[in-house]
């Protein structure tokens, strides 16, 4: 056997097959927790809504909508940045797993698209962000709105699911796949060696940002590798919140949502640390938005996730790996979300209350809830946040074994 065989099975374990639920989880955990010792959160939707205000800038819809051109640019407003870090992380993932494939989905999923980036829009503007602001943020930092969102969120998987089959069951037109995209042999080839091309960039990106004299562009070089992290780590391991909230209901199969489950068993005690040792502000990623907000606009957002296929970040890596359809969800999910806040914002129904003198925000469709100051000390916080991971995982562990929840 030549020497060259064992580096090549240990490329295989770790760029070609798939990783464990489980060790993504973990991962993306202690990437997060990296963020916060840097004062950051992990947002999608901030940025999202950012893409979005610039379409409206560009076609004209701004002024009608109070929309003022951003001061920041694509690669130094935070969100945006880490967005984009996300699908680069994942692309460079793509690449190295030989797993880039351009897809194109039959007609009808581009409409599927088109609708359910338009909710997932909607959605999330009204509960303060997608399954990554509105409730893994929210949870990991002790605040019941995650959870209400959770219930929307579940409530929308279920809606969604229902939908789509009687879509499938009395809808043909548009189901034709078009033609496979072939790519030469030749090229995917060179997959591998165009990875670790993008790899070596974006470690040189971050070095030269980090290092240099201009204060915000070194703060962004966190942003630059920690999203990266982030996009890499998702789509190795395959992690995506609206499958966590789908497949119980579709298949029975928990194994995603117990992933999900077990990272914030791992991350609520430890955001507490940080937040007892006042790393970060607890409140920087907390909507204020409970419980209307969250839980109404999480049903919405639950719903459009399931014709989208995808949820926020799920998109984004499943974009880096070539699905044109996540590209047709992203670009509606960031126009309409733009168009949604704006008209929610102008409306009064998400804007700040300015007679407010507490220390949270208030808008008309909640506030920012935090449990150590609803149910005072960590310990009976930590109790409550575990016994609802408890319930979620007793219930997904048990519809694993009976299937009596299943709606397909």
């Amino acid at each position: 056997m030549s020497w060259t065989a064992g580096f090549k099975s240990d490329y295989e374990k770790i760029f070609v097959e798939e990783w464990s639920h489980y060790t993504g989880a973990i991962l993306l955990v202690l990437v997060v927790a990296a963020l916060m010792i840097n004062g950051l959160f992990w947002g999608v939707f901030g940025g999202v809504r950012y893409w979005g205000d610039q379409i409206n800038l560009l076609i004209g819809l701004a002024p009608l909508l109070d929309i003022h051109a951003p001061d920041e640019g694509w690669l130094t407003h935070r969100m945006s940045l880490m967005n984009i870090m996300l699908l680069l992380g994942a692309f460079a993932a793509a690449l190295m797993s030989r797993q880039f494939q351009p897809n194109r989905p039959p007609k009808l999923e581009l409409i599927w698209a088109a609708l359910g980036g338009t909710l997932m829009g909607t959605g999330a503007s009204l509960a303060g962000g997608c399954t990554t602001g509105g409730f893994f943020n929210p949870v990991l930092h002790s605040s019941p709105a995650g959870w209400m969102m959770w219930a929307g969120l579940l409530t929308g998987a279920v809606i969604g699911l229902k939908l789509l089959l009687w879509t499938l069951e009395h809808i043909e037109w548009g189901m034709q796949a078009p033609p496979t995209i072939n790519v030469p042999e030749g090229i995917t080839k060179l997959y591998p060696f165009a990875g670790l091309a993008v790899i070596v960039g974006v470690l040189a990106w971050t070095a030269s940002w980090y290092s240099s004299p201009d204060t915000v562009l070194a703060t962004r070089a966190v942003i630059v590798l920690l999203g990266f992290l982030i996009g890499f780590i998702m789509h190795r391991s395959r992690l995506c919140f609206a499958r966590a909230f789908r497949e119980p209901f579709m298949t029975a199969e928990g194994d995603m949502t117990k992933a999900v489950i077990l990272a914030l068993a791992i991350g609520i005690p430890v955001a507490a640390f940080l937040f007892e040792k006042k790393v970060i502000d607890p409140y920087i990623a907390i909507p204020p938005t409970f419980w209307i907000g969250s839980l109404l606009g999480g049903m919405i957002f639950g719903i459009g996730m399931i014709f989208a296929g995808g949820c926020a970040s799920g998109s984004l890596w499943r974009m880096g790996e070539g699905h044109l359809k996540l590209w047709v969800t992203m670009f509606f999910f960031a126009w309409m979300g733009s168009i949604a806040s704006a008209i929610l914002k102008k409306t009064g129904i998400t804007s700040l209350d300015p007679d407010n003198v507490e220390d949270f925000d208030i808008t008309a469709v909640g506030y920012q809830a935090y449990w150590p100051d609803l149910i005072p000390g960590w310990g009976w916080t930590l109790i409550v946040g575990g016994l609802l991971l408890a319930v979620w995982y007793a219930f997904v562990r048990y519809n694993e074994s009976t299937e009596r929840f299943t709606v397909l």
